[in-house]
């Protein structure tokens, strides 16, 4: 019996037809290969082979979906900006059937009048600017939890800014840090938030993952690579804690002992549509708090993580972005996200963690909604295309020494740093339609999650290690190891939370 990935590069031996990207003035056509035929996963297959084809686009056929793959600035900004209503829908996939609950949200969802409601109802309720405020406090115990602890240690910064993305997340929708009790000093997460966490990332993992079924829909049934059974798995974990939430706070604002919103489920439940009754109906906050949390943890994190380990390996960096929050904080207290506009060395670390290390290859693909000619090339309708964060993020003609860690390089002309580039010269939240609506929390909770990391505890690599090990995983982009490194505190003792 042949296993599921050679059942898949036999199969896809048979659907992939050629690579015929055709310029009008040239017609131009290119030939590939099979995409499995090589060893390596498809993302970096589609990457190398634009690299071996020196093109910023290609169109690959799978089955009878065309895959268009986009590594330019240049190029990105016609599809998400000029041309933007035609390419404002996403494709049907395993990943987002799942995360969606049947499509019911707002980022995953296809063009339509369930996406134009949920973009509505998030716009005005939660990503809002008045929420933002609302949310403040919040997201400052956060910060200040972050920083407790005596130091002196390994730390599996990993688990920790994930960790500390979860509580974000629940303390903003639900107003708890821990679905069950937690450790036992009650500060860190126990089982259930462990568990939430890692689901959520599995489930990120697996939104766009090149299944099989995708392309051949009637092989779902046989779920030959297993992702069917991997996300359905994941999501229930998820339900299992976020539902019940949701139930009890439906029961509190019927039964009447709720009377003002104090997060963003309440929000969600007191929307209201034009003839002023309940805009979303149970299933859909319950698939809507899911989305929102899959949005907040994996950015956040995976920056942190990634700028961590790029400046241990670089004390020089790491000492800028120290000197910065004690010239604009002191150490007589911690930063506060009111500091944030001053520390724009601290934002230009973030910012270039988002362009040399992005959470995903590409954003959430684009569907075309009808025929379109994008920098000279025929796209068709229904075309799949894969704006690439890895891309054009590590562009040699676009960046200097693109695979060097340079913050220096957002520094130009002592601008505010932010991390939305208008000109998608790299991919933070995206644009247009499709655009991520919560950059402002996004930003705000990435800031604040490095500066107090940089400003709480002084960092080196483990005994026995020189540097960090920055290599990237085979299977995805994070690293391949989690980052490890000892901590030893950086403030005035009375400086930290008790």
């Amino acid at each position: 019996m042949l296993d599921s990935t050679s059942f898949f590069a036999f199969i896809l031996g048979f659907l992939i037809l050629a690579l015929t990207m055709k310029r009008k003035e040239t017609k131009k056509t290119v030939l590939l290969p099979e995409i499995l035929r090589r060893n390596k996963p498809v993302f970096r297959w589609i990457h190398s082979h634009m690299e071996e084809l020196n093109t910023d686009i290609a169109c690959i056929r799978l089955a009878n979906t065309h895959v268009i793959p986009v590594t330019s600035p240049r190029i990105a900004q016609e599809i998400l900006k000029k041309q933007d209503s035609i390419f404002a829908s996403r494709p049907l996939t395993v990943g987002t059937e799942y995360c969606s609950r049947q499509y019911l949200t707002v980022a995953v969802v296809p063009q339509g009048e369930q996406w134009k409601k949920m973009r509505r109802v998030v716009a005005s309720h939660v990503t809002s600017q008045k929420s933002f405020k609302l949310m403040l406090k919040k997201r400052a115990e956060e910060a200040d939890n972050l920083v407790r602890g005596n130091g002196f240690e390994v730390i599996d910064t990993r688990f920790v800014v994930r960790q500390y993305s979860g509580n974000v997340a629940r303390k903003m929708m639900f107003g708890v840090r821990h679905f069950g009790k937690g450790s036992e000093d009650g500060y860190g997460p126990g089982f259930e938030e462990i568990e939430h966490v890692d689901s959520l990332f599995t489930v990120l993992t697996h939104l766009y993952a090149f299944a099989l079924s995708d392309y051949v829909p009637w092989l779902r049934f046989l779920d030959l690579e297993g992702y069917e059974k991997v996300v359905s798995s994941a999501m229930r974990n998820i339900s299992k804690y976020n539902d019940p939430f949701v139930d009890e706070r439906l029961m509190q604002w019927r039964d009447g002992k709720m009377k003002e919103p104090q997060d963003f489920l309440d929000m969600f439940i007191l929307a209201k549509d034009a003839d002023g009754k309940p805009a979303l109906s149970e299933e859909e906050i319950k698939a809507q708090v899911t989305e929102l949390m899959l949005a907040t943890v994996d950015n956040p994190s995976n920056a942190a993580e990634w700028a961590m380990a790029e400046m241990i390996n670089e004390p020089s960096i790491m000492q800028k972005a120290v000197e910065e929050i004690d010239r604009v904080v002191g150490k007589d207290r911690f930063v506060l996200e009111s500091d944030l506009q001053k520390l724009n060395y601290v934002k230009a670390c973030v910012k270039e963690a988002f362009r040399l290390h992005p959470v995903a290859p590409f954003n959430l693909p684009h569907m075309s909604t009808a025929d379109a000619v994008v920098d000279g090339y025929f796209i068709p309708k229904g075309s799949h295309v894969l704006i690439s964060r890895m891309g054009i993020g590590r562009n040699p003609n676009v960046w200097d020494k693109p695979l060097k860690f340079n913050p220096e390089r957002h520094l130009g002309n002592n601008k505010n740093v932010d991390l939305n580039d208008q000109d998608l010269n790299l991919i933070s939240f995206s644009a247009g339609r499709r655009g991520c609506l919560g950059s402002s929390i996004g930003s705000a909770m990435t800031y604040m999650l490095l500066a107090r990391l940089i400003q709480g505890f002084t960092w080196s690599p483990v005994p026995g290690e020189c540097k960090i090990d920055i290599s990237e995983s085979k299977s995805d982009i994070f690293m391949a190891k989690p980052l490890h490194a000892i901590a030893s505190p950086h403030l005035v003792p009375q400086v930290y939370p008790t």
